[in-house]
């Protein structure tokens, strides 16, 4: 720890304005740290990055965090506090609300009587900080310290208060986390009337079964319809016109929650260096549980460049969850920005560069910006191509068409961009809810904002081993069923908050998607039909009902090899179109997905069963 005068710390002086401070280049020039030619360099850079001097130069490779630090004592005077071996106490850190210190980066370090040492990085935003510490009745004196050190010091002391707040941030009505017994024994209740049905009148809970499957069929169809239409009109008419980019970049904010990924850090790493955005405006956050000690291991191995760091969730309860983890790193996120992206993700080099400028076009009621994802091993085997090609009619065809018919988007998981202040405001992520994306997707429309596509694209690894997908399409679809059931609570309101045209796609998408995976064995049986064998049920539904229905499953079928073809088409992978015909084989075992899901919903609905990456390696991407 730096040696402290408290003799000079009392006769302290104001720091002298800015014409009598050497500034910060000329300091790391004249130390040697620099060049000229790099100052030069580094001061055009500064015109087009909301980012100071010193971040550009660390970004840039030219000099270390330590060299600023030490540079901005000798511009400012202020002498350089170490966190790690004397870190500030609760005591202190209860003179404001963590809130206070989060948003200015700053934390109180040390008392020495009626002296209030705080640590800062930024000595240009100090003084908003003094004024605004003047109620303490203490005469604030500012030090220096990484910012690193900083939010290290502040998670030590507010870890408690910042888990709790991690797990509530969403309102409770609006949130899964009290899906208590309560709700447990009325979704079990609502699972025994329908049994006691099948047994007390078979035929009309067949009659029931039947019209269920098709109208949930018709739904999820007319969705897809209107989505593919909307997409392939729109991408006729030409693409948006282009205007003015930023005058300034903004700092973006990345979290990838990592959990037990042994395998994945090097590979990470390496493809987060091939993105092209500024790496001064560039917050990547490595987001770890306290517990995990074999991801930690592994980045452990692993040269982090000074653009990406790492911050540990603290362990509190049996919660752990993606949404949690998110929530916490999210106070620590200092872009104006925040995106998501998944451990083993592969985004395009220019993706922040396009985010930022659609950002700057859009109207203010876009508040997040979904990329495309896709994914970099579908020859690895039969299923990756298929889950290729499922995700690429979605991403690329119908996701596009309902975001331009002003739909609920139901977000993706990754690849997800959100105007920071606006996803503060919607509070978070639901912690306990497993598909936190699709729900937050739906609060943010209830919140009268918007989601727009953009065509950038993501490649991730195809889930391709048959327990694992099954795992995976499971825990998807128990989030849609509690995401469905939370914000069907209250029906009215949810009407209301979205309007007639939204609600009815929020039904058309989760009653659609749940439905098709519970109730496919009934559609599957219309494929004896076309064998011209006799449909079990043409004793009890009407032969003139069964075979128009024939008809329309067999079109749905066609709709989707068709939506198919053309995402793997837009994909640039036309390969793939003679497997779109063989997309009837890959989904029955979601059937198993949707029957695991549902008896995790009545008996641990919080349940994350994570997926595992790092099992394939990337492919050319040009097909």
């Amino acid at each position: 720890m730096v040696e402290l005068n408290l003799q000079q710390l009392k006769s302290a002086k104001p720091v002298p304005g800015p014409q009598a401070r050497k500034p910060l280049g000329t300091c790391l020039v004249d130390r040697g740290i620099i060049s000229r030619r790099q100052l030069v360099r580094a001061l055009q850079m500064q015109a087009r990055q909301n980012a100071p001097l010193g971040e550009i130069l660390v970004g840039e490779g030219w000099a270390s965090r330590e060299d600023v630090l030490t540079a901005l004592s000798e511009q400012s005077g202020w002498q350089i506090a170490d966190l790690t071996e004397a870190p500030p106490t609760p005591e202190l850190c209860a003179l404001k609300p963590v809130e206070f210190w989060l948003k200015h980066n700053v934390v109180p370090w040390l008392r020495m009587g009626p002296l209030l040492l705080v640590a800062t990085a930024r000595p240009d935003d100090f003084a908003e900080v003094s004024d605004a510490l003047r109620d303490c009745d203490l005469t604030v004196v500012p030090v220096l310290a990484g910012p690193e050190q900083i939010d290290t010091a502040i998670a030590r002391c507010h870890s408690a208060q910042l888990a709790k707040t991690a797990e509530t941030r969403v309102e409770a009505d609006q949130s899964c986390r009290n899906w208590q017994t309560g709700s447990r024994f009325w979704a079990t209740l609502a699972v025994l009337a329908i049994c006691a049905t099948c047994v007390i009148s078979p035929t009309l809970a067949v009659y029931a079964v039947f019209w269920a499957a098709v109208g949930t069929l018709s739904m999820f169809t007319a969705l897809r319809v209107f989505g593919a239409a909307t997409s392939i009109l729109c991408r006729k008419s030409g693409p948006r016109e282009h205007q003015v980019g930023p005058t300034r970049l903004p700092c973006i904010s990345i979290m990838v929650p990592l959990y037990k990924e042994r395998e994945i850090a090097n590979a990470l790493i390496t493809r987060l260096r091939r993105l092209s955005y500024p790496k001064a405006l560039l917050d990547v956050i490595l987001v770890l549980e306290a517990r995990d000690d074999v991801t930690r291991a592994a980045l452990d191995k692993v040269d982090l460049p000074s653009w990406i760091r790492a911050i540990e969730v603290p362990e509190r309860g049996k919660l752990t969850t993606k949404p949690r983890a998110m929530n916490y790193a999210l106070d620590f996120c200092r872009g104006e920005i925040v995106g998501v992206w998944d451990a083993e993700d592969a985004p395009a080099p220019d993706q922040l560069e396009i985010i930022a400028q659609r950002f700057t076009d859009a109207p203010d009621e876009v508040v997040c910006l979904q990329g495309m994802l896709d994914y970099y091993n579908p020859r690895t085997n039969w299923r990756s191509r298929c889950f290729t090609i499922e995700y690429s009619g979605w991403f690329r065809v119908i996701l596009p068409g309902i975001a331009r018919l002003g739909l609920v988007v139901p977000l993706g998981g990754t690849t997800f961009f959100f105007r920071r202040d606006k996803l503060l405001e919607l509070g978070g992520w639901d912690a306990h809810n497993v598909t936190e994306d699709a729900d937050l997707g739906v609060r943010l429309s209830r919140a009268g904002y918007r989601t727009e596509i953009v065509n950038t694209a993501t490649y991730e690894e195809a889930n391709f081993r048959r327990w694992s997908w099954v795992k995976q399409r499971s825990r998807w679809l128990k989030g849609f069923m509690v995401t469905y059931l939370v914000h069907m609570r209250t029906p009215l309101r949810l009407l209301r908050d979205l309007g007639v045209k939204r609600f009815l796609g929020v039904q058309a998408f989760f009653l659609g998607t749940i439905g098709q995976f519970l109730l496919a064995p009934v559609l599957w049986v219309f494929w004896l039909q076309t064998l011209s064998l006799s449909h079990p049920l043409q004793g009890i539904i009407d032969a003139d009902i069964l075979l128009p229905c024939l008809y329309f499953f067999l079109a749905a079928e066609v709709l989707n090899f068709l939506v198919g073809s053309l995402g793997v088409i837009a994909g640039k992978r036309p390969y793939l179109v003679p497997w779109a015909a063989t997309m009837v084989l890959y989904y029955p075992l979601g059937v198993l997905a949707a029957y695991k899901a549902l008896w995790e919903l009545v008996v641990d609905p919080f349940f994350w069963d994570k997926t595992e990456h790092g099992h394939a390696g990337e492919e050319a991407l040009d097909g």
